[in-house]
């Protein structure tokens, strides 16, 4: 089964926001003097550039800003589509080819673009507020850690705006590195995770607009939460995440939609590690008979060439113990689809039939190291009397 990003709907019809002074002047204009004569969109170029001529992270993100936000424009007749990609790499690979898209584009572009310069960043899914009313759609934007603080990015706000159903290409410095307590005025992710906030502000207060700092509130260590994010599995993560959804509040079907999704992602990698485990109980049945072949060609060469003792108790020892490890993998799977437990079940027989074969080579053996040297080559041989074996 393959898993699919499913691309939300998106718009960033926003209001103009009061730009600052520049203070990254000089690292712009040599960015923007490199554009010029850039023209390929390679990530691993653009990384290159920057990793040679920029050498503070902050430069290094600010040009990734620019390049961005400089180079692409916002996908103004798709922006209702609905679209759905394989991986991350897919979303990346349309931005750079037809040089647009939407905020999903923009923000896996950056994300990519960040973590190949060595920079910790997300990408962060919610929802936002526009001239004091909340959006009925999705967005997505970033996070990045510069120097041991966590900065917000939304490098599609940051590209421009739509006038009149146009979209009006301008750099908007204000999203980038926006402060946590800033951005939370009109992004609000799904996951109070990612709000950055030792007190994170509440669905209900988000819609109401009390998006001032409460530190009446009880203190959430986003520091240490994340921590433990980053060293969970994927199940974990999102477990974790839509609890924590839930506990901040479902205001909207867009948050309904997240926790669905969430759900969808964790089946989808239950059921891949039910796979993965019957994949690698498979592997060490098959391994496990190739080592019980060898030993019975072996055995019917009449154990020729010589090997010691050791040797030829080792050749079942080792079919042996990969029954062992494949029944043993079996046993940590928890199954519900028929057709699985079916597959599972027919697995078994097989193992418990190899055991059965595994035991009478090792009487054999048994019996053969047990016989007196003169005596061992009549072993291999049946011998009748009457039609009743002798042995």
């Amino acid at each position: 089964m393959k898993f699919y990003i499913l691309l939300p709907l998106f718009i960033i019809s926003f209001a103009l926001n009061a730009q600052t002074k520049n203070e990254y002047k000089e690292a712009d204009e040599k960015m923007v003097q490199f554009l010029k004569s850039f023209d390929d969109n390679k990530i691993d170029n653009i990384v290159a550039y920057i990793n040679t001529n920029f050498f503070k992270e902050t430069d290094k993100l600010r040009a990734t800003y620019v390049w961005i936000t400089n180079s692409f424009e916002y996908d103004i007749e798709n922006m209702f589509a609905m679209k759905s990609y394989s991986d991350p790499q897919e979303i990346i690979d349309e931005m750079l080819k037809n040089k647009k898209g939407v905020c999903m584009h923009f923000a896996y572009l950056f994300n990519e673009t960040g973590n190949q310069l060595g920079i910790k960043t997300y990408v962060i899914p919610g929802y936002t507020k526009q001239q004091g009313f909340v959006d009925d759609i999705s967005h997505v934007w970033c996070a990045s850690l510069l120097d041991s603080v966590w900065f917000l990015i939304d490098p599609t706000w940051g590209t421009g705006y739509i006038l009149n159903h146009k979209f009006v290409k301008e750099q908007n410095d204000y999203y980038f590195k926006t402060a946590p307590e800033d951005l939370i005025r009109s992004h609000i992710p799904f996951d109070p995770l990612w709000q950055f906030l030792y007190y994170p502000i509440s669905s209900q207060e988000f819609y109401d607009g009390h998006t001032i700092i409460n530190k009446e509130k009880p203190i959430f260590n986003f520091i240490d939460t994340l921590k433990i994010y980053e060293n969970s599995t994927r199940i974990e993560q999102l477990t974790s995440s839509n609890r924590r959804i839930e506990q901040n509040g479902v205001k909207n079907t867009l948050t309904i939609n997240q926790l669905n999704n969430n759900a969808i992602e964790i089946e989808y990698y239950s059921n891949q590690i039910v796979v993965d485990n019957y994949n690698s109980a498979v592997y060490l049945y098959n391994e496990g008979i190739n080592h019980l072949n060898k030993f019975i060609i072996y055995r019917n060469n009449q154990f020729t060439p010589e090997k010691t003792e050791i040797e030829i108790r080792n050749m079942i020892h080792s079919a042996e113990s990969s029954f062992i490890s494949s029944r043993n993998e079996l046993q940590n799977i928890v199954a519900t689809e028929k057709s699985t437990i079916a597959s599972i079940n027919q697995l078994k027989i097989s193992i418990n039939e190899a055991f059965t074969q595994v035991s009478e080579q090792k009487d054999f053996i048994n019996k053969y190291f047990g016989t007196k040297k003169i005596f061992r080559k009549s072993l291999f041989y049946k011998y009748y009397w009457m039609g009743i074996p002798l042995n």
